[in-house]
C-alpha cells in the first residue's frame, strides 16, 4: 500500500491516505486538491531527486525556485475567482511542501508568509496597491530581518538595530530619508532577496519601525552562515548595516511599535506550525516506506510489535498537530487570531515534531542516519523549526501569560 495517493484529474483520490488518518484534508475543495496535486507532482518528479545532494553540500537547488514560481501557488489563478485564496489551503500547501522538505518549505514561506504578512500588516494602503501584487507573483522577493546576533527571544526589548533621520531632512511622509545601523542574523533567503524588510529602532522616539532595504544598498553586508547542523539547504545571512540610507517611502507606515511587529508574528507562528505538522508527515512515510521494504530475522521489520507501537506514536502525533493546525487557521479565518492560539500550535506541533522524526530514524536502524534512507534530513531539519519563531519557552509563557493573567517574562 503506497503511504501517498496523487489526485488524478476527475478522480475522488486522496492526496493523504495514510498521514491525514483523520481526512482532514476533506476540507479542501476539489480546485484546492488539483493545484495541490501539481506541487506535489512537481516535488515528486523534480525536488526530491535533488535533496539529498544539496543538502549533504549546504546549497539550495536554485533551479527549483523559479518553476516553483511559475507554479502559481501564493493565489492561484483557478482559486481567486470569488476572492482571496482560503486559509486551509494555504496550510495544506505548506503541509506539501514541508513534509517533502523542510527547507523548501522555509524558502517558499520566507516569501508567501513572512514577507507577505509583513507587507499586509505594516504597509499602508497605498503602499500595499503597490507592492502586493509584486509580492504575490515574486518579482518583488523579500525577507524577513528581525533577529540580532545578541537578540533573539528577547527581541522585544532587546533589539538594538537603530533608526534616524538623517541630519537636515524632514522625515515625513513626502520625503525625507533615514539612516540604519546594525546587524541581523539567520535571515533565510537573504543572498537571492530584493529587499530586505528591518525592523529597527527610531532613536527618537524609542520605537520599532520598519524598512525595505535594497540588498544591493551601500552599507549593506551579507556573510553566508556556514557551519550549519541544520535546514542546511536554507541559506541564512548575517547582515550588517553600516551607515544605510533609506527614503521615507520605503518605510512601512503602518508599524509604529513592537505591538505592529507582534501582530505580524501571531500569523507567521501558525504557518512553523504547518511546517513542523509536514515534517512529521514525511518523516513518518519515509520511515513506513522503509519497514514494509526491509527485512530483518526473515521477516519485514513492519511485522515487528515494537516497530509497530511506534508508527502508532508516529501517526498519533501527526493526527493530533494536524487537528491544532486545521483548528487554528479556521479561527483564524475567521478572525480570532490571538497570541496565545498560534504560540499554543507552535509550541505543541514542535514538541510532537522533535519526538516523531526521532521515532523515524529509531526504526531505520542504522540507515536512519544516511541521507538514502530519507529520514535523516528530517531528523535534523526538525532542530531548527523547533526553535524559530518562538522557542518552545517563550510561546510557553506566551500560553501561560493568557491563562493566569500573570506575565513571567524577565523585564
Amino acid at each position: 500500500m503506497s503511504t501517498t495517493a496523487t489526485l488524478g484529474t476527475g478522480t475522488d483520490q486522496r492526496l493523504y491516505d495514510v498521514a491525514d488518518w483523520y481526512d482532514a484534508e476533506a476540507l479542501l475543495t476539489t480546485d484546492e486538491r488539483t493545484v495541490l496535486a501539481r506541487l506535489r507532482n512537481f516535488l515528486d518528479a523534480e525536488a526530491k531527486p535533488l535533496l539529498a545532494e544539496y543538502w549533504e553540500r549546504g546549497e539550495f537547488p536554485e533551479q527549483l525556485s523559479q518553476p516553483l514560481i511559475d507554479l502559481d501557488l501564493m493565489e492561484p489563478a483557478d482559486l481567486t475567482v470569488n476572492g482571496p485564496v482560503r486559509g486551509i489551503y494555504q496550510g495544506f500547501r505548506i503541509f506539501e511542501l514541508a513534509r517533502t522538505d523542510a527547507s523548501l518549505a522555509t524558502w517558499y514561506t520566507a516569501q508567501a508568509g513572512l514577507f507577505r504578512t509583513a507587507i499586509r500588516v505594516g504597509a499602508s494602503a497605498e503602499q500595499q496597491r503597490e507592492w502586493m501584487p509584486k509580492v504575490i507573483d515574486f518579482s518583488l522577493k523579500g525577507v524577513f530581518s528581525l533577529t540580532e546576533p545578541e537578540h533573539g527571544s528577547d527581541i522585544a526589548g532587546g533589539l538594538s538595530t537603530t533608526a534616524r533621520i538623517e541630519t537636515n531632512s524632514a522625515a515625513g511622509p513626502d520625503g525625507g530619508s533615514w539612516v540604519l545601523d546594525g546587524a541581523k542574523r539567520w535571515i533565510g533567503g537573504a543572498s537571492t532577496a530584493d529587499v530586505l524588510c528591518v525592523f529597527a529602532r527610531d532613536i527618537a522616539d524609542g520605537q520599532v519601525k520598519a524598512f525595505l532595504v535594497d540588498r544591493t544598498a551601500a552599507g549593506v553586508t551579507l556573510e553566508k552562515i556556514h557551519g550549519k547542523t541544520s535546514l542546511r539547504m536554507m541559506q541564512n545571512a548575517h547582515i550588517t548595516l553600516d551607515g544605510v540610507r533609506v527614503p521615507e517611502a520605503m518605510r512601512l507606515h503602518n508599524v509604529d511599535s513592537f505591538k505592529d511587529v507582534a501582530a505580524m508574528l501571531r500569523a507567521m507562528r501558525s504557518d512553523v506550525a504547518w511546517i513542523a505538522t509536514g515534517i512529521q508527515a514525511g518523516a513518518f512515510e519515509a520511515a513506513l516506506a522503509y519497514v514494509k521494504e526491509r527485512q530483518q530475522f526473515g521477516r519485514s521489520l513492519g511485522s515487528f510489535q515494537l516497530v509497530q507501537e511506534k508508527l502508532a506514536r508516529m501517526l498519533g502525533n501527526i493526527t493530533a498537530s494536524l487537528s491544532l493546525v486545521v483548528r487554528l487557521t479556521e479561527q483564524q479565518s475567521g478572525g480570532v487570531v490571538r497570541d496565545q492560539d498560534s504560540a499554543l500550535a507552535k509550541m505543541q506541533t514542535s514538541l510532537m515534531m522533535r519526538e516523531t522524526v526521532a521515532l523515524a530514524r529509531e526504526v531505520v536502524g542504522g540507515n536512519g542516519i544516511t541521507l538514502a534512507a530519507d529520514v535523516a534530513r528530517f531528523h535534523a531539519d526538525a532542530e531548527a523549526v523547533y526553535s524559530y519563531e518562538g522557542t518552545h519557552e517563550i510561546n510557553a509563557l506566551i500560553i501561560g501569560r493568557a491563562l493566569t493573567g500573570i506575565s513571567a517574562f524577565t523585564n
